[in-house]
């Protein structure tokens, strides 16, 4: 809580959470992420869960995801653009704050790009953890771009996945992640299809971009024992899926509330039947039904995993003594007087305010 009179909000900028990240290794992240999620999972009923509120518009959409327990609120601003790169912008821009219950007060405020990249990448090696079968080796990886390395060294490190069988409608996207994959230990099979790709698979994540209903995985290509991590389909009208594929499934996803509005499901009825995967993480409910079942996990990004995330960058910070105390919100001596802050008096003795002064004279 913060002391009287007194108050900073610590803050994680981009260049600050890459420092991290590198410091760290992407590896320890990526796995600190993965446990922090695994336990925040495991306390599902303990926190205030709502779908995330969405403005879309023709080119894209923004996105506010909150959720609390009784002791931290989070939330994050996250948009998703799939033109964005002609403009020099990422399609996928994002920021978060953890809050303190009690008083409201903002704790943290960081940078969510690159962090949800690992994020998203943890929680699905989280999930195949749960419903891949054991021993599972080589995944299919359906769109090469920003997500792809996150995803592909998560199922490394994490899960064991020793080769990749790549495929991207745009080469130039492949190149790009075979470079960054160098040095990993990952074997990499650039194939001409996706049905190629996922022949011999057994994960396969597609992560593509274009927010239209496509079909990018289908039943013929489907094999007894597959494992499906579905990440690309996260919005109203963007799906990846054929919907004979999750009929022909057993289908998993964050929570049902939301997933049935923006996921691969959302194609089918609303009484669907799908498993929340904190069911099967806390032993509630079994996962696969047996080796040769297929599984999805229809995953659309929840705020749980946001919160799970911001935790381990404060925590993580800290132990590395890094980020920036700023002032967020008003220093008051008397937290009363808001208007206070207007009076002359109250510039004389913060010399913070000493080059607006001179500006105005």
């Amino acid at each position: 809580m913060p002391s009287k009179n007194h108050f900073s909000t610590l803050y994680l900028s981009a260049p600050d959470v890459i420092e991290l990240v590198q410091r760290k290794g992407v590896e320890a992240c990526l796995r600190g992420m993965a446990d922090y999620l695994h336990a925040d999972y495991l306390r599902w009923n303990a926190f205030d869960k709502s779908a995330r509120v969405a403005s879309h518009s023709r080119d894209g959409v923004i996105e506010l995801m909150p959720i609390a327990d009784n002791q931290t609120y989070a939330f994050k601003y996250v948009n998703g653009h799939p033109k964005n790169t002609r403009w020099g912008l990422p399609t996928v821009m994002a920021f978060g704050v953890l809050a303190d219950v009690a008083t409201g007060a903002p704790l943290l405020l960081s940078e969510l790009t690159l962090t949800t990249a690992l994020r998203t990448a943890a929680m699905s090696a989280v999930a195949a953890h749960a419903l891949a079968r054991p021993g599972a080796r080589t995944m299919a990886l359906i769109g090469n771009g920003a997500q792809s390395e996150f995803q592909a060294l998560a199922f490394h490190h994490l899960l064991g996945v020793t080769t990749l069988r790549l495929f991207d409608t745009d080469p130039a996207a492949t190149a790009k992640l075979q470079a960054n994959l160098q040095g990993t230990g990952l074997r990499t099979v650039v194939c001409t299809s996706t049905a190629e790709a996922v022949r011999g698979a057994d994960i396969v994540t597609t992560v593509t971009a274009d927010k239209t209903n496509a079909t990018i995985l289908s039943p013929d290509m489907l094999a007894p024992g597959m494992h499906i991590n579905a990440v690309g389909g996260d919005c109203p009208g963007k799906t990846e899926l054929h919907a004979d594929v999750l009929r022909q499934a057993q289908v998993f996803v964050e929570y049902a509330p939301q997933t049935r509005i923006e996921g691969d499901i959302q194609q089918l009825p609303a009484d669907f039947g799908v498993t929340e995967l904190w069911e099967v993480l806390a032993g509630q409910h079994t996962g696969r039904a047996s080796d040769a079942a297929v599984t999805v996990f229809d995953s659309v990004g929840f705020a749980l995993e946001d919160f799970s995330a911001l935790r381990f960058l404060r925590d993580a910070a800290t132990e590395l003594g890094m980020g920036q105390p700023i002032e967020l919100i008003p220093q008051l001596s008397d937290p009363k007087n808001l208007f206070g802050l207007l009076q002359p008096t109250a510039f004389a003795t913060d010399t913070s305010f000493a080059p607006r002064l001179k500006a105005v004279a």
